[in-house]
Order: structure tokens, then C-alpha cells, then sequence
């Protein structure tokens, strides 16, 4: 379970094991793509199998966004907390 609060994600159900393996082959195809490749391929397990996605540098915001996924899921990079807000009656 993450550090980070109630396992609610999409990810939620999937191995840690699992979750370092694709974590890993994003970060790894992001940076091909960040130093210029064209093309990447990352694969990653969901609960119905594996599952393998190709990505280009026009979508390497999507990668980015799958990275920070799984970095949340598994407890690496919390989400900020809202700041406190005060209600007078």
C-alpha cells in the first residue's frame, strides 16, 4: 500500500513487483524518447495481461504522467496536500 494515503488508483491490485517492472520501462523509454529516438515501446502488466504501448515524442507529456502514476502507487512521490482552508459561519 502507498505511504501516500487510501489505495484508490487505477494501478491498485497490481503487484509491487509488477509496478517497479513498468515503472522502469517508462523511465527507460522517456528517456530514449527525451534524448531523441522516435519511437519507444513500454510494457506493463494490468490485471487482464500484459498490455505494450508505443510512444512518440508527441505524446511524451502521457509517458510523464504514467511515470508520476506509478511513482505514486508505489509510495515514491506524494501528491501535495491541499492547503488548509477555513470556513467561518
Amino acid at each position: 500500500m502507498s505511504r501516500c494515503g487510501p489505495n484508490s488508483s487505477l494501478l491498485a491490485g497490481i503487484s509491487r513487483e509488477s509496478l517497479q517492472v513498468s515503472l522502469q520501462n517508462a523511465q527507460q523509454a522517456y528517456l530514449q524518447l527525451s534524448m531523441g529516438g522516435k519511437v519507444e515501446t513500454a510494457t506493463y502488466t494490468q490485471g487482464d495481461g500484459s498490455k505494450s504501448i508505443t510512444y512518440t515524442r508527441a505524446n511524451i507529456a502521457q509517458l510523464a504522467n504514467i511515470i508520476l502514476m506509478l511513482q505514486k502507487q508505489l509510495g515514491i512521490v506524494c501528491q501535495a496536500r491541499r492547503p488548509l482552508t477555513f470556513r467561518f459561519k
